[in-house]
């Protein structure tokens, strides 16, 4: 059968031969744009695998398949259209549970497309069966558990319409090995599965075996065009912008805080950096809207956040809770005037109710926003963003101060300072890790929008080779460096396989403390007892080379700056690198156990 693909966002008609229901998955998604499909192989996804490649879209084989859901959620934050990663039945999906309830704390839109057992068979213990409703269905927006081969193409569809829409999230589409394969070859596998025999319950199967057969394919001659379905992204009421906006327009001292909701829309993340600028609101940025403003923009602040909001007369949460991190609400002051956006009304509430709730997209908002004409007084701002400015500027020279400690190996400030100044101007940051990546995140400056990769909400440790292989699949001309903690890294080092299958230049760069720090600071203190946190100073730079990649060992900080000068030099010919620093200990995040 020959089905005509139409026009779908690849922008392209596509002739698509039907051979079996592994196809109808490959020409939806197609038709979608879908330019990936991450995944570990298995029987059961087999045909959508082949199937896809044979259309051209690119297919990223990983060493587990939490990976692939990782990596697959990373493409979504970058590209702003759902990743998609295929995984094989069973322990194939048992594996990417972490992974998808970290894209759904994140609201990360992704597809998973999940193997299962023969739909006849299912309960009666074939090989790898298990009811997967229970175990997926908390973790996404939508499972959708497809019985018959006509109807794999529209949920494909459905499925990533879904994942886009609202609040964005992963869904997950359970695909029996039955209704992959050819027509030919499964009516012959339930005709054997039936036998020969002539008895009566042995015909009863058989008409049973038929009669299922039968309900299965029933339709599937039937091909219709897929339907690209547009999502629209959801809008606040009109007059929660202008009461905002007043609102912004009395404050002495307004704050926006924005987090990565806001910039679900990638394609629009300048615009909304353009937004800020206009509008002249001091701001913090977290998760994926880190580096929003670039590296070096006069509104950002980067140090003392709870002091400011304490301080702030007003304050604008875009696509930010009041959770853990803003410890429950508790750091804005009761007396202010909260603006909470965001798509969520659940999350706009949560902990503390807002003064304006505007139910929308936070990013949509805050260009509304910048579009109403009502303006502050231009001095009250300027003491305000001075007085922010400053206690940066001392927070940095603390900073600088405490990199400037020599030990026996390496100060870990110093470390990333030296990577800040290193790092390329168009490099993407994959945070991966506990201690060191905090520390980090005071440190480096992400070069633009969408350019910094953490977990998110969840704190999800092993992230960090997936969102590599997704930063590096959907933005090849970028620079991939993976931060990691030396327990982080341990989750992935298999990957380095994948990397150098596949040629993905990334560099990971491991702070080696020997230790699970930012447990084992407060614990010993706490407990006087170590147990559990302790690490060996491993040779993770062996266990890359192992693997094909280079591998570099750093043990003083005279060998930073050339090792890393010589990673970049590595990457750009093509090869992945890590970097294995060994670490002095510090308490420059002391007290910071989060509840």
């Amino acid at each position: 059968m020959v089905f005509e693909a139409g026009q779908g966002a690849v922008g392209l008609t596509t002739q698509v031969t039907i051979r079996h229901g592994g196809d109808r998955v490959a020409q939806a998604l197609l038709a979608h744009g879908v330019p990936c499909i991450y995944t570990l192989c298995g029987g059961h996804i087999s045909p959508i695998l082949s199937a896809a490649k044979g259309l051209g879209i690119r297919i990223v084989d990983v060493r587990n398949e939490v990976t692939a859901v990782f990596a697959a959620d990373a493409a979504a934050r970058l590209s702003g259209r759902p990743g998609v990663a295929a995984v094989t039945a069973g322990p194939g999906i048992t594996n990417t549970i972490t992974a998808l309830k970290n894209a759904q704390l994140a609201q990360s839109p992704l597809l998973l497309l999940g193997g299962a057992a023969p739909t006849a068979l299912q309960g009666r213990g074939a090989l790898q069966d298990i009811d997967q409703r229970p175990l997926v269905e908390p973790h996404v927006k939508r499972f959708f558990k497809i019985r018959r081969v006509r109807d794999l193409g529209p949920a494909v569809a459905e499925a990533l319409a879904t994942a886009q829409s609202g609040v964005p999230g992963p869904v997950f589409i359970e695909c029996p090995v039955d209704l992959l394969y050819d027509e030919a070859s499964i009516r012959g596998w339930y005709a054997d599965a039936g036998g020969k025999g002539t008895s009566l319950p042995d015909r009863a199967l058989r008409w049973y075996l038929q009669r299922h057969v039968q309900k299965m394919f029933r339709g599937s001659g039937d091909m219709a065009p897929v339907h690209v379905r547009t999502v629209v992204s959801p809008q606040a009421d009109g007059s929660k912008v202008g009461a905002a906006a007043a609102a912004l327009a009395k404050a002495e001292r307004p704050l926006f805080v924005i987090g990565s909701q806001a910039v679900v829309q990638s394609s629009r993340a300048r615009a909304l950096a353009e937004a800020v600028t206009t509008l002249g609101v001091p701001v913090y940025l977290s998760g994926m809207a880190r580096g929003l403003l670039g590296r070096d923009h006069p509104l950002q602040m980067r140090h003392a956040r709870r002091h400011a909001l304490r301080e702030s007369d007003c304050v604008l949460l875009a696509g930010v809770p009041c959770d853990f991190r803003l410890d429950y609400g508790k750091h804005v002051r009761r007396s202010a005037t909260l603006i909470a956006a965001n798509r969520s009304a659940k999350d706009a509430r949560l902990n503390r109710r807002p003064d304006i709730a505007a139910i929308g997209d936070a990013g949509d908002f805050i260009q509304a926003l910048a579009r109403q004409t009502i303006t502050a007084d231009a001095s009250r701002r300027q003491a305000w963003v001075a007085t922010l400015d400053q206690r940066d500027a001392s927070r940095e020279a603390e900073i600088d101060s405490q990199a400037a400690a020599r030990g026996e190996h390496v100060n870990p400030l110093a470390l990333l300072r030296m990577l800040e100044r290193t790092a390329g101007e168009h490099a993407v940051f994959v945070a991966d890790g506990g201690d060191f990546v905090a520390t980090a995140s005071y440190v480096l400056h992400p070069r633009g929008p969408l350019t910094w990769l953490d977990p998110g909400a969840f704190g999800t440790l092993g992230v960090g080779a997936g969102f590599a292989l997704g930063a590096a699949t959907t933005r090849p001309d970028r620079e991939v460096w993976i931060v990691y903690g030396d327990g982080a890294c341990g989750y992935g080092l298999v990957e380095f396989d994948s990397f150098v299958r596949h040629g993905i230049p990334v560099i990971a760069v491991v702070g080696n403390d020997a230790g699970w720090t930012q447990i084992a600071r407060e614990q010993v203190k706490m407990l006087h007892d170590d147990v559990g946190t302790v690490l060996a100073r491993t040779d993770y730079h062996a266990v890359a080379a192992g693997f094909g990649a280079e591998g570099l060992v750093v043990k003083t900080m005279d060998e930073v700056q050339p090792a890393l000068e010589r990673a970049r030099e590595l990457a750009r010919n093509g090869r992945p690198v890590l970097v294995n620093v060994w670490l002095d200990k510090t308490e420059f995040r002391e007290g910071s156990l989060s509840m």
